[in-house]
């Protein structure tokens, strides 16, 4: 507990910048930053805990000599369909390889051939080799090798854990966040405020995301103003582990490109019924068409057979997915992996410029969070890791606002430090938070899942409507949200506040947007609007406030 003597002053003009995230976005991007300027890394959790640490497949770039820039171009537009912004995946394509040499020399240790070349592998929707990983842990290696340099680094200083309560806004500028640090909530300034939070995925009950990914960078811009856009594209891995009592941990799409057959319980490969390419088809379709199969035949999965790649093959590709399965009692080399649908990429985001820069001045974001116009209404495999580099490095011209005070009595802010408030939470208080947190997932996976459908998300509206207001209601959120400095007995219970205040408010965005699309296109599609409008909605989707729109 921070003793209230020692209540303000602790980050003072301490940070030129603000980075919140530590995962591949927020540590890439706080490397990039430049070596003058006094960095603040937040990480919610253990620096390693993000969902860019579970990415197995790998990052997509072109180092093949055989392979193009502009084959990368085609695949992440025809991925996108039509929402891409082209600019932006050119620079992309373009930038990636000098962005995966800067990785090679910060020493990532990406898989090679017995020529000492890189390896790549494929995956679906990429017409060439060209995924570069190690082994299925690409992530983990890339978020290791990133927090070592970052440790090593004198101009940042992590802050962990450390939870964002919201922007600290003022005259329309972000000045810094409402930070939740030590036992105290209060106002950090700094110059620019960079997030890199990552996805919401946890606002689904299945989901390959790590816990942590409540969606808090989009849900906070939301709230201080920030232009949103394409929410209602979610990609949902078609292959994530599904065992009772086991986590929806993903079976990387590496696994399909290597060789391995998508079968129903007759061993027929029903992909195929849907599209030509079966287990290579993009992942929308591949969700769809495991999503309607355990419709129409009541099972719980469909199988993933790898017995058809050879052993030693799985063993040097899939080490980590051969043990995980193992944990859970499923040997690979005798039986196919049961496997179903699950939450995995948030194409939309916050929008923001080839700069990273948001709607708000100040705020820029990264990964994700962010919405550069790279991932159209799908995104194409392994692209997510690349966009972290590439449009990370872009900070490197990072600019910062001047700062503004809030208030013009200085003895007012003294006699308002000198007396902090403290939290006291009461039992009712508790068990909404518990209570919400476990219905919102389950009601968002039913009405804002793989299939939607105009009555369904109407109904779910006015139910998180309803939710929202009961839990603002709280003598909990009145008082966290009303006072500026606070004291906090139970760091925890206010995490999980925030977070939950976080889903319902991504959640509510997720729904209206997904009502608002009246198509289907790439990871959103709606089963009254079955067909492509291309003319009348080859628009991105934007909510700012409470208004939606579509935007060019």
């Amino acid at each position: 507990m921070v003793d209230a003597r020692g209540f303000d002053g602790r980050f003072n003009d301490r940070f030129d910048v603000i980075v919140v995230g530590a995962g591949a976005a927020g540590l890439y991007s706080a490397l990039c930053l430049p070596g003058n300027l006094r960095v603040g890394l937040i990480s919610k959790d253990k620096l390693s805990r993000s969902a860019s640490g579970w990415a197995q497949g790998g990052i997509a770039a072109v180092v093949d000599p055989e392979d193009s820039t502009e084959l990368h171009l085609i695949d992440t537009l025809r991925a996108g369909a039509g929402l891409c912004d082209e600019a932006a995946v050119r620079f992309l394509v373009e930038t990636a390889p000098d962005c995966i040499e800067h990785l090679i020399a910060l020493g990532v240790a990406f898989d090679r051939t017995s020529e000492n070349k890189i390896a790549l592998t494929l995956e679906a929707a990429h017409s060439r080799r060209r995924v570069l990983h190690a082994a299925d842990t690409t992530g983990r290696a890339v978020v290791t090798t990133l927090t070592e340099h970052v440790l090593g680094r004198s101009n940042i200083e992590i802050l962990s854990p450390g939870f964002v309560v919201d922007l600290w806004i003022i005259d329309g500028e972000c000045q810094g966040v409402r930070l939740l640090f030590d036992g105290v909530i209060e106002n950090v300034r700094s110059g620019a405020v960079v997030l890199a939070t990552g996805g919401g995925g946890q606002v689904f009950s299945q989901t390959t995301n790590p816990r942590v990914s409540t969606g808090d960078g989009v849900a906070i811009a939301h709230r201080s103003g920030a232009v949103v856009r394409d929410l209602e594209f979610v990609q949902f891995h078609p292959t994530a582990l599904t065992v009772v009592g086991a986590p929806r941990f993903l079976i990387s799409e590496a696994v399909r490109g290597e060789g391995a057959h998508l079968i129903d319980d007759t061993g027929r490969r029903f992909v195929f019924d849907d599209h030509p390419s079966g287990e290579l088809a993009p992942r929308d379709v591949v969700s769809r068409s495991i999503f309607r199969h355990l419709q129409k035949t009541g099972a719980k999965s469909v199988g993933l057979d790898l017995r058809v790649i050879s052993r030693d093959r799985v063993l040097y590709r899939f080490p980590n997915i051969v043990q995980v399965c193992k944990d859970w009692g499923i040997d690979v080399f005798q039986q196919p992996i049961p496997v179903g649908p699950a939450a995995h990429y948030w194409m939309g985001g916050v929008a923001c410029d080839a700069l990273n820069r948001s709607s708000v001045p100040g705020l820029y974001v990264v990964g994700e969070t962010a919405s550069t116009g790279v991932h159209g209404a799908n995104r194409l495999a392994s692209n997510s890791l690349l966009e972290c580099v590439v449009y990370g490095s872009q900070l490197k011209d990072i600019k910062l606002v001047k700062h503004r005070n809030p208030v013009s009595n200085e003895s007012e802010v003294v006699a308002e430090v000198s007396n902090p408030a403290s939290l006291v939470v009461n039992q009712a208080d508790r068990s909404v938070v518990l209570e919400l947190r476990e219905r919102l997932p389950e009601l968002m996976w039913n009405a804002a899942g793989i299939v939607r459908e105009r009555a369904v998300l109407e109904l779910a509206i006015v139910q998180v409507d309803s939710w929202i207001e009961r839990f603002d209601r709280s003598a909990l959120s009145r008082t966290l949200v009303a006072t500026e400095r606070i004291l906090i007995d139970d760091e925890s219970l206010v995490r999980e506040w925030g977070e939950l205040r976080n889903l319902l408010t991504v959640g509510r965005l997720i729904l209206r947007s997904a009502l608002f699309r009246q198509e289907s296109r790439g990871g959103h599609f709606r089963e009254d609007f079955p067909e492509t409008q291309d003319d009348a909605w080859a628009a991105h989707s934007a909510v700012v406030g409470d208004r939606l729109m579509l935007m060019s």
